[in-house]
C-alpha cells in the first residue's frame, strides 16, 4: 500500500492492545488485529512513536529516537524461541483497560533480564552470529544507547546532565571505562534491540501478506534526557553542562489555553546544516525501515517554531524562528529516495507552511473534530475543501473521541467556552443533517464519504466510547497515553458496520 491511493485504516497505539503482561505487546493480540484490519477491509494501521517512552510515559518524549520500546515487546514470543518458560511468563492480574506503566515494567524487565542470560547461555551459534551482525549493522546509534541506558540504570534513573563531568561530558577515558564496567548492561540493552527488530520483523511480514501498510509517527524533537542529546551536544541549544538554553512548545491554541511548553531542547539547525543534516537523515531511513509511511509530528516547526526560554513556565512567552525549510527534505530525498511522509500541519497553518508542505509532495492532516468550531483552519477541515493529497482523521490521539467530544458541555480543561460548545455542536448537527444519537459513525461517513486519499479512524471511534478512551490531553503530565482496548472489541457489530462503510466508499483494497 501507498500513499496517493484511495484507501483507510485505524490509529491504535501497540500498547492500547489486550494482552496478559500489563500492556499491549507484538505477539498474538498484534497479529490478530492485523487480520481483523484486513477482514475489514483497512489498507492502514497507524500508531504512535513506537520508541521507549521517557517522562510522564510520552512517546513523544523517548529516549532514544532510534530504539524500540522494551515494553513493547512479547514474551511470549521469547517463551516460543525457548529462552523462558511457561512459568516465566505467567502474569498477575494487571487491569484490563488500562495500562500500569510501572507495574507492567516491573513485571516484564526481569523476565527481558532472564531472557538474555538464556541467550547469551545457550542460543546457537547462528543466533549469535545474528546478534553480531544486527549490532554491527546499527553500531553508529545503538552503542550510544546501549551505553546510555546502561549509565541511566547505573546512576538510579538520574538524568545525564547530573552525571561526572566525564561522563557527561564524554570524554573518552570515562566513556571507556564505564564500557568495561557495565559491559553486561550495555550487552544485555543491545540484546533488547535485536529481539525489537526481530519481533517487528515478523509484524511487517505479517501486515505485508494480510495487505496492510503500516504508518509511523516521528516526534519533531526528542527528550533532553535521552541518548540523542547525550551523544550529539553540539546539535543542541545547550549551555556548558548540557542544561537547556532554549525548548520547543507552540503558544496558546484549539488544545491549550496557555499553548504547550514541551520542554524539549531545540535543534541547532546550523549545525546541522553543515554535515547535510546527517542525524536526520538517518533517523527518517531509520523511520523508513519499519513503516510504510510516517507521519512527521508538528510539520510546521520545519517552517518556522516556537522558541521558549528554558525557564519559562508556560509556553506563552515565545517568538517564532525559521527552520531548516526545504533544505532538510531535499537533502533526504537525495540520499533516500522517496520520502512516504505525512505532514501533520496542525496550528498555526500560515500560507509559507502550506508553500512548503506542497512543494515537498506530503499530503497534510484533516481533522474533523476541529472543523466546526473557532479553529482558523476549521473551513479547511470540511470535506468540501480537501485535496485528494490529504489524509482525513475524526480525531487524532490529542483529541478527545468523538462521542467524549460530543457530549462535552465544555470543561476546565477545554478551550472552548460553553457557547462555543453549543455552536459548535449545533453546527456539526447541521452539516450531517443527524441527531447526533449516532455520532461516531456519522463522522465516520463523513471521513471514509470524502475525497481524501486516506482516511484514519481512531480505534475509540469506531467503538463509540467517551472520554474515558482519551489517549492523551494535550498540556497535562499524568494520566495519558494508558486506554487499553477489550478483547474481541472490533468483533461482531462494529467490525462488521466499518467493513461495510469501507467497501461503499471505495476504500477497499484490491488483494
Amino acid at each position: 500500500m501507498k500513499l496517493g491511493t484511495r484507501g483507510c485504516g485505524l490509529l491504535l497505539h501497540p500498547t492500547s492492545l489486550p494482552g496478559p503482561h500489563g500492556v499491549g505487546d507484538l505477539g498474538a493480540p498484534t497479529r490478530k488485529f492485523v487480520e481483523t484490519l484486513a477482514a475489514c477491509g483497512q489498507s492502514w494501521w497507524q500508531m504512535l512513536p513506537v520508541a521507549p517512552p521517557g517522562g510522564c510515559r510520552s512517546p513523544y518524549n523517548a529516549v532514544s529516537a532510534f530504539a524500540g520500546s522494551p515494553l513493547l515487546l512479547s514474551l511470549d514470543a521469547l517463551v516460543e524461541e525457548g529462552f523462558l518458560s511457561r512459568a516465566d511468563a505467567q502474569a498477575p492480574d494487571f487491569p484490563a483497560d488500562r495500562v500500569d506503566f510501572a507495574a507492567a515494567e516491573g513485571f516484564k524487565l526481569p523476565r527481558l533480564l532472564k531472557a538474555h542470560e538464556n541467550f547469551s547461555a545457550r542460543a546457537s551459534s547462528a543466533a549469535k552470529a545474528e546478534l553480531e551482525s544486527f549490532c554491527a549493522e546499527q553500531r553508529e546509534w545503538l552503542e550510544d544507547y546501549a551505553l546510555f541506558s546502561a549509565l541511566r540504570q547505573a546512576h538510579g534513573g538520574a538524568p545525564w546532565t547530573t552525571w561526572d563531568e566525564g561522563l557527561r561530558a564524554r570524554r573518552p577515558a570515562a566513556l571507556a571505562n564505564a564500557r568495561k564496567g557495565l559491559d553486561e548492561p550495555i550487552r544485555f540493552h543491545r540484546f533488547v534491540q535485536f529481539q525489537f527488530a526481530r519481533q517487528w520483523d515478523a509484524l511487517r511480514r505479517l501486515c505485508a501478506e494480510k495487505g496492510v501498510g503500516l504508518i509511523g509517527d516521528i516526534p519533531i524533537f526528542v527528550a533532553h534526557d535521552s541518548a540523542d542529546v547525550w551523544a550529539n551536544p553540539g546539535l543542541f541549544w545547550l549551555d556548558k553542562k548540557g542544561l537547556r538554553l532554549k525548548v520547543a512548545g507552540v503558544p496558546p491554541d484549539y488544545f491549550s489555553k496557555t499553548g504547550q511548553l514541551w520542554g524539549n531542547p531545540l535543534y541547532r539547525w546550523d549545525a546541522m546544516r553543515k554535515d547535510g543534516y546527517k542525524w536526520w537523515v538517518e533517523r527518517l531511513r531509520s523511520a523508513f525501515g519499519r513503516f510504510d509511511a510516517v507521519r512527521l509530528d508538528h510539520f510546521i516547526g520545519f517552517h518556522n517554531y516556537w522558541e521558549i526560554p528554558a525557564d519559562s513556565p508556560t509556553a506563552e512567552r515565545g517568538r517564532w524562528v525559521l527552520g531548516p525549510g526545504a533544505a532538510l527534505f531535499e537533502r533526504a530525498r537525495k540520499v533516500l529516495g522517496e520520502l512516504p511522509l505525512i505532514a501533520e500541519d496542525l496550528g498555526v497553518v500560515t500560507e509559507e507552511v502550506k508553500s512548503l508542505r506542497d512543494r515537498c509532495g506530503f499530503p497534510g492532516l484533516k481533522v474533523l473534530l476541529m472543523a466546526f468550531g473557532t479553529d482558523p483552519e476549521a473551513d479547511s477541515y470540511k470535506p468540501y475543501s480537501y485535496p485528494r493529497r490529504s489524509v482525513v482523521y475524526t480525531g487524532t490521539h490529542d483529541n478527545d473521541t468523538v462521542a467524549g467530544w460530543f457530549n462535552d458541555a465544555g470543561s476546565a480543561s477545554s478551550t472552548r467556552t460553553a457557547d462555543e460548545v453549543r455552536g459548535e455542536h449545533a453546527a456539526v448537527l447541521r452539516y450531517l443533517g443527524t441527531d447526533g444519537r449516532d455520532i461516531h459513525w456519522d463522522m465516520i461517513r463523513l471521513a471514509l464519504s470524502s475525497v481524501a486519499d486516506t482516511a484514519i479512524i481512531p480505534v475509540q471511534d469506531v467503538l463509540g466510547l467517551g472520554s474515558e478512551a482519551r489517549m492523551n490531553l494535550p498540556g497535562t503530565a499524568s494520566g495519558n497515553w494508558g486506554w487499553r482496548m477489550s478483547p474481541g472489541a472490533l468483533d461482531g457489530a462494529p467490525g462488521t458496520r466499518l467493513s461495510e462503510m469501507t467497501e461503499t466508499f471505495g476504500r477497499r483494497p484490491v488483494r
